[in-house]
Protein backbone atom coordinates (compact mmCIF):
# COMPACT_ATOMS: atom_id res chain seq x y z
CA UNK A 1 0.00 0.00 0.00
CA UNK A 2 1.25 3.44 -0.94
CA UNK A 3 1.04 6.25 1.65
CA UNK A 4 2.13 9.04 -0.63
CA UNK A 5 -0.80 11.34 -1.78
CA UNK A 6 -2.81 12.00 -4.94
CA UNK A 7 -4.55 14.51 -6.10
CA UNK A 8 -8.13 13.78 -7.55
CA UNK A 9 -10.91 15.99 -8.22
CA UNK A 10 -14.80 15.31 -7.89
CA UNK A 11 -17.70 16.71 -9.28
CA UNK A 12 -20.62 16.72 -7.14
CA UNK A 13 -24.15 17.96 -7.24
CA UNK A 14 -25.01 20.97 -5.15
CA UNK A 15 -27.24 18.98 -2.62
CA UNK A 16 -24.44 16.28 -2.32
CA UNK A 17 -21.54 18.72 -1.82
CA UNK A 18 -23.78 20.45 1.31
CA UNK A 19 -24.01 16.51 2.83
CA UNK A 20 -20.24 16.36 2.45
CA UNK A 21 -19.60 19.44 4.68
CA UNK A 22 -22.28 18.29 6.67
CA UNK A 23 -20.73 14.87 7.50
CA UNK A 24 -17.07 16.75 7.58
CA UNK A 25 -18.23 19.44 10.19
CA UNK A 26 -20.82 16.79 11.80
CA UNK A 27 -17.81 13.91 12.48
CA UNK A 28 -15.05 16.46 13.45
CA UNK A 29 -12.77 15.77 10.54
CA UNK A 30 -10.20 18.18 9.46
CA UNK A 31 -11.06 18.38 5.96
CA UNK A 32 -13.63 16.67 2.80
CA UNK A 33 -10.34 14.77 1.83
CA UNK A 34 -9.83 12.99 5.70
CA UNK A 35 -13.82 11.83 5.25
CA UNK A 36 -13.74 11.08 1.74
CA UNK A 37 -10.57 8.91 2.38
CA UNK A 38 -12.35 7.30 5.53
CA UNK A 39 -15.42 6.64 3.34
CA UNK A 40 -13.69 4.82 0.92
CA UNK A 41 -11.72 2.10 3.29
CA UNK A 42 -15.09 1.87 4.71
CA UNK A 43 -16.53 0.68 1.60
CA UNK A 44 -13.58 -1.13 0.61
CA UNK A 45 -13.54 -2.77 3.31
CA UNK A 46 -17.44 -3.88 3.08
CA UNK A 47 -16.59 -5.27 -0.63
CA UNK A 48 -14.15 -7.30 0.76
CA UNK A 49 -16.35 -9.16 3.22
CA UNK A 50 -18.66 -9.82 0.59
CA UNK A 51 -16.64 -10.70 -2.33
CA UNK A 52 -13.19 -11.91 -1.02
CA UNK A 53 -11.80 -14.36 1.32
CA UNK A 54 -8.72 -12.25 2.91
CA UNK A 55 -7.56 -12.21 6.44
CA UNK A 56 -9.72 -9.81 8.27
CA UNK A 57 -9.68 -8.69 11.61
CA UNK A 58 -13.42 -6.93 13.30
CA UNK A 59 -15.78 -6.85 15.42
CA UNK A 60 -19.91 -8.98 15.37
CA UNK A 61 -22.30 -6.84 17.65
CA UNK A 62 -25.46 -8.42 18.97
CA UNK A 63 -28.26 -7.55 21.31
CA UNK A 64 -30.20 -10.87 22.63
CA UNK A 65 -33.15 -11.26 25.32
CA UNK A 66 -30.83 -13.47 27.74
CA UNK A 67 -34.31 -14.71 29.33
CA UNK A 68 -35.05 -17.13 26.37
CA UNK A 69 -34.40 -20.63 27.20
CA UNK A 70 -31.20 -22.09 26.44
CA UNK A 71 -29.97 -19.01 24.18
CA UNK A 72 -26.91 -18.30 26.08
CA UNK A 73 -25.72 -22.05 26.10
CA UNK A 74 -26.25 -21.77 22.45
CA UNK A 75 -24.10 -18.57 21.94
CA UNK A 76 -21.64 -19.97 24.10
CA UNK A 77 -21.24 -23.58 22.33
CA UNK A 78 -20.92 -21.22 19.25
CA UNK A 79 -18.31 -19.57 20.29
CA UNK A 80 -16.66 -22.24 21.73
CA UNK A 81 -16.88 -23.87 18.21
CA UNK A 82 -14.98 -21.29 16.62
CA UNK A 83 -12.78 -20.13 19.25
CA UNK A 84 -10.23 -19.43 16.62
CA UNK A 85 -12.42 -16.89 14.79
CA UNK A 86 -13.85 -15.02 17.75
CA UNK A 87 -10.40 -13.80 20.04
CA UNK A 88 -12.61 -12.16 22.81
CA UNK A 89 -16.22 -11.44 23.96
CA UNK A 90 -17.63 -9.17 26.11
CA UNK A 91 -21.41 -8.83 27.45
CA UNK A 92 -23.05 -6.17 29.02
CA UNK A 93 -26.32 -6.70 30.84
CA UNK A 94 -28.80 -4.01 29.62
CA UNK A 95 -32.86 -3.12 30.48
CA UNK A 96 -35.43 -5.58 30.31
CA UNK A 97 -33.24 -8.24 30.52
CA UNK A 98 -31.39 -7.68 27.25
CA UNK A 99 -27.75 -8.41 26.82
CA UNK A 100 -25.33 -5.86 24.55
CA UNK A 101 -22.41 -8.54 23.14
CA UNK A 102 -19.49 -7.54 21.32
CA UNK A 103 -17.00 -10.33 19.50
CA UNK A 104 -13.42 -9.31 18.62
CA UNK A 105 -12.97 -11.53 15.49
CA UNK A 106 -10.38 -12.43 12.86
CA UNK A 107 -10.47 -15.26 9.71
CA UNK A 108 -11.29 -15.53 6.53
CA UNK A 109 -14.24 -12.48 5.75
CA UNK A 110 -16.76 -15.57 4.01
CA UNK A 111 -16.12 -17.47 7.58
CA UNK A 112 -16.98 -14.43 9.95
CA UNK A 113 -19.67 -13.74 7.85
CA UNK A 114 -21.15 -16.95 8.27
CA UNK A 115 -20.21 -17.36 12.12
CA UNK A 116 -22.32 -14.44 12.63
CA UNK A 117 -24.86 -15.04 10.57
CA UNK A 118 -25.02 -18.60 12.92
CA UNK A 119 -25.03 -16.21 15.97
CA UNK A 120 -27.75 -13.33 14.47
CA UNK A 121 -30.02 -16.77 13.58
CA UNK A 122 -30.94 -17.89 17.14
CA UNK A 123 -34.15 -16.97 18.33
CA UNK A 124 -33.66 -14.26 20.93
CA UNK A 125 -30.85 -12.37 19.17
CA UNK A 126 -32.69 -9.03 18.29
CA UNK A 127 -30.12 -8.05 16.13
CA UNK A 128 -26.66 -8.56 14.88
CA UNK A 129 -23.85 -6.71 12.68
CA UNK A 130 -20.81 -7.75 11.15
CA UNK A 131 -17.83 -4.95 10.88
CA UNK A 132 -14.58 -6.24 9.33
CA UNK A 133 -11.66 -3.92 8.62
CA UNK A 134 -9.19 -5.06 5.47
CA UNK A 135 -6.60 -5.05 8.59
CA UNK A 136 -5.57 -7.97 10.72
CA UNK A 137 -4.29 -8.55 14.24
CA UNK A 138 -0.74 -9.55 14.82
CA UNK A 139 -0.51 -13.26 15.92
CA UNK A 140 -1.53 -13.39 19.32
CA UNK A 141 -0.09 -16.68 20.08
CA UNK A 142 2.44 -18.84 18.60
CA UNK A 143 3.15 -22.15 18.76
CA UNK A 144 7.02 -22.27 20.07
CA UNK A 145 9.01 -25.30 18.97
Amino acid sequence: MSSELIRTSVSLPGSVAEELEFLVKANGYNNRSALIADLIRKEAAAFRQDHTNEIMAGTFTMVYDHSVPDLQQKLNALKHKYVAEIISSLQIQLMDQHTLEVNLMQGKAQDLKKISAELKANRGVKNGNLYLTHSALPPIYTKQN
